[in-house]
């Protein structure tokens, strides 16, 4: 779509991207959502793609990923054995509502900061242990946990003309075991729920993060595998208000399919076998 409000494009950004942010601009990546739809409040985009940030790399601490890689490349980069949950990367990148086409142009950053519900590169990197490197305009840094930078339906911390630098995974959280679930709709729909548990290798905890059904990432942590039923309490426990409701599920729908799925992935974990 075109956006006729645009005035100007800056296509290399300082070291300091938002270092003169002003009201109307906008941080451009792959641009998948921000050519979408109408923008009518924008004038100026920023390109952060000529920005010379590394998409993915590997260290013995794990796994960063640049805000501007792209799903395409995510999903091309094969894991080292050892990372048992490394399957995880392909997997949320297949959950994404999207083309071939999208996949080529959208960035893990751009997904995490539209900070939707059913975003997978939020459930990733939550269920991953992931923390957020964020840049402000001044020129600080701060560093956020995954899980408490989304807030909310398309609502997250960032102030304004602070930006998604790095994502950094730590490699102990790469080498547990995980299992995930997911529901739509139809096939290649948007996510009704995605759940994701993880368990250190050689312990029986256990670490489930439940999105796409709710607003914001919700962890359910336990230090030994959790009963059944108390499971299901810690489920019921989530507030009302937290579960998600559009044209793909009721939050008691949403609900009763992350029950449902959480025992499937307590069940998976206790018998040994995952994914």
């Amino acid at each position: 779509m075109d956006l006729n409000t645009i005035t100007e494009v800056v296509r290399r950004p300082s070291d300091r991207p938002g270092a003169d942010w002003q009201a109307g601009d906008a941080w451009l990546a792959g641009g998948t959502w921000l050519f979408s739809t109408e923008q009518p409040d924008l004038r100026r985009l920023l390109d952060l793609t000529a920005l010379p940030w590394d998409p993915l790399v590997r260290s013995a601490a794990g796994l960063e990923i640049g805000a501007t890689c792209t799903i395409r490349d995510l999903h091309a980069f094969v894991p080292p054995r050892d990372w048992l949950a490394g399957g995880l990367l392909a997997s949320a990148c297949e959950a994404f509502l999207s083309s071939f086409k999208v996949w080529n142009a959208a960035t893990v950053g751009g997904n995490i900061c539209m900070s939707l519900p059913a975003g997978p590169m939020i459930t990733l990197t939550v269920a991953l242990e992931a923390r957020y490197e964020l840049w402000a305009a001044d020129g600080s840094v701060r560093t956020v946990d995954a899980l408490r930078f989304v807030t909310g339906d398309h609502r997250n911390v960032l102030a304004p003309g602070e930006v998604l630098r790095r994502i950094e995974v730590p490699a102990h959280a790469l080498r547990k075991r995980a299992v995930h679930r997911r529901f739509s709709l139809t096939r290649l729909g948007r996510s009704t729920v995605f759940l994701i548990g993880t368990q250190t290798p050689g312990t029986s905890d256990l670490l489930l993060t439940v999105t796409a059904g709710t607003t914001r990432p919700v962890r359910l942590a336990f230090d030994t595998m959790p009963e059944a039923g108390t499971l299901r309490q810690s489920i019921d426990a989530v507030p009302a208000d937290v579960w998600f409701a559009d044209p793909n599920g009721t939050p008691d729908h949403r609900r009763h399919l992350t029950r449902h799925f959480a025992e499937e992935i307590r069940g998976e974990l206790m018998a040994g076998s995952w994914a």
